[in-house]
């Protein structure tokens, strides 16, 4: 019984639990936290009920923004005992057909009816939905569901529902990274438990928390970004356990040929680091308006007068200890990068990595060629770009250099089908694009050269049997 307890708690809302509120085909990544409002759609509430409710479960925004579980008579339609015509020749749209009018629906709405009963009101009271045909009936009241309905659905974090997410609201920030692409990715980089892999990314951290999620916390990953430090903003909202985060690792690009050329000292503290303390330090200095750097002239006297009888101001000790504090901050930090630092070029240096992905706004053909080099033989890898000419540089590339086979530069069509009785078709709107990949499969490169005592074309002498004979 304990196990099944266990096992419940694993699908139901807790406290501090990154969840993603649905309505429609609209997505939002929020974290669960007591008496925070919450905007979603234009509305606003609370989640404070959902802690220990299921995931998946749809709830209804009553007053005061309270969430409450929706029943499952709710669900059921409002057109069980309604008559259908047989075309919709005769109906004239004049906006006649409604009798209720904006001031009644408000008026329904102050009295508390609820989505569903406001919708049974505007079917009674409209003069045309009789006779229109079953399929006009249903699109009419999913049209209005979506307009009164105040339902809101909490779904569990998932690499799919993300990726859905970030590319119906900011496709941008993935790089118009679709989700049925992303899946490629994961198969094509054969990404599973245990494996090393190799993360370049510029998608918010959407690609990176996919890979960590399909490894199921282990095996080791190691992001490498470009600029100051990693962007994750995407991998906080899968909410991971914390031994997930125990194998991601984290390594600068603009190292790796220092790393290859064998030149990184990890041991050392960074140069840069007490060239950038000493800017933050004048920084600060300069931020200061001059009156308060020099003080006034009774401060002068009053510190002049204190010097000479041996006391302190406590103003200029408070702040000599809030600037200590601060440099001992930035060198635990200092020393924390130094660690993760190490710990990655040692992972790196031993060049027997399992995969690569990469899916990135920059140009990926330097990237690829470099970190190419820290792949095992006969391991895959994929390169993600939305515009097929940089793949197509990479493609080059690799032929003239060699060590790798089974490139393939494909894109992806996809199209969405509505599957209902007498009306399935295809979706007036689709996607135009969902970017291009680049896959392969490295191979250990034979550098030999052939004998140049033998002239080309020359077949190779044959061996001699040497045969023991007795003297």
């Amino acid at each position: 019984m304990a196990d099944n307890v266990d096992d419940d708690s694993l699908y139901r809302i807790k406290e501090g639990d990154y969840v993603v509120l649905k309505r429609g085909d609209i997505f939002k990544a929020v974290q669960i936290q007591q008496k925070k409002k919450v905007a979603f759609e234009k509305q606003w509430f609370f989640l404070d009920n959902v802690v220990g409710q299921l995931y998946s479960t749809t709830f209804e925004i009553v007053s005061g923004g309270i969430l409450q579980p929706r029943k499952p008579k709710d669900t059921e339609s409002s057109t069980d005992a309604k008559g259908a015509g047989t075309d919709n020749r005769n109906i004239v749209d004049d906006g006649k057909s409604q009798k209720l009018t904006r001031d009644d629906i408000e008026t329904l709405k102050e009295q508390g009816l609820k989505g569903q009963e406001i919708i049974q009101q505007l079917i009674e009271n409209s003069s045309t939905f009789k006779n229109k045909t079953e399929y006009a009936q249903d699109k009419y009241i999913k049209k209005k569901k979506k307009k009164y309905e105040n339902t809101v659905m909490i779904l569990k974090p998932s690499c799919r529902i993300l990726a859905m997410m970030y590319h119906g609201r900011e496709p941008g920030k993935i790089c118009h990274l679709r989700y049925d692409t992303l899946a490629q990715m994961l198969t094509l980089a054969n990404i599973h438990a245990g494996s090393k892999v190799l993360v370049f990314e510029t998608c918010a951290g959407l690609v990176l928390g996919s890979v960590m999620e399909r490894m199921g916390g282990y095996g080791s990953v190691i992001q490498m970004y470009p600029g100051g430090g990693p962007v994750r903003a995407g991998v906080e909202s899968f909410g991971f356990p914390s031994h997930f985060h125990d194998m991601l690792h984290e390594f600068p690009i603009c190292h790796v040929n220092a790393l290859l050329a064998g030149t990184l000292d990890t041991t050392a503290k960074d140069p840069s680091a007490d060239s950038k303390q000493s800017n933050m330090a004048a920084k600060e200095e300069q931020n200061q308006p001059e009156a308060e750097r020099q003080g006034s002239p009774e401060e002068q006297s009053m510190e002049t007068n204190s010097g000479a009888d041996g006391s302190h101001d406590p103003k200029k000790e408070e702040e000599e200890k809030r600037r200590e504090a601060k440099a001992e901050e930035r060198k635990v930090k200092q020393e924390e990068k130094r660690k993760k630092l190490a710990a990655a070029a040692a992972l790196l240096e031993s060049r027997n990595a399992d995969g690569l992905v990469i899916a990135s706004r920059f140009n990926p053909c330097p990237v690829l060629m470099g970190l190419l080099k820290f792949l095992s033989p006969s391991r895959p890898f994929v390169v993600y770009s939305q515009y097929k000419e940089s793949l197509i540089e990479c493609y080059t590339k690799l032929k003239e250099h060699g060590g790798t086979v089974n490139l393939k530069l494909t894109d992806t069509w996809l199209r969405h089908y509505q599957v209902l009785p007498n009306r399935t078709h295809p979706v007036l709107l689709m996607s135009g694009g969902g970017g291009y990949l680049l896959s392969g499969t490295t191979v250990a490169a034979d550098h030999s050269k052939p004998s140049s005592s033998r002239q080309d074309g020359e077949p190779a002498e044959k061996r001699q049997k040497v045969t023991d004979t007795e003297g």
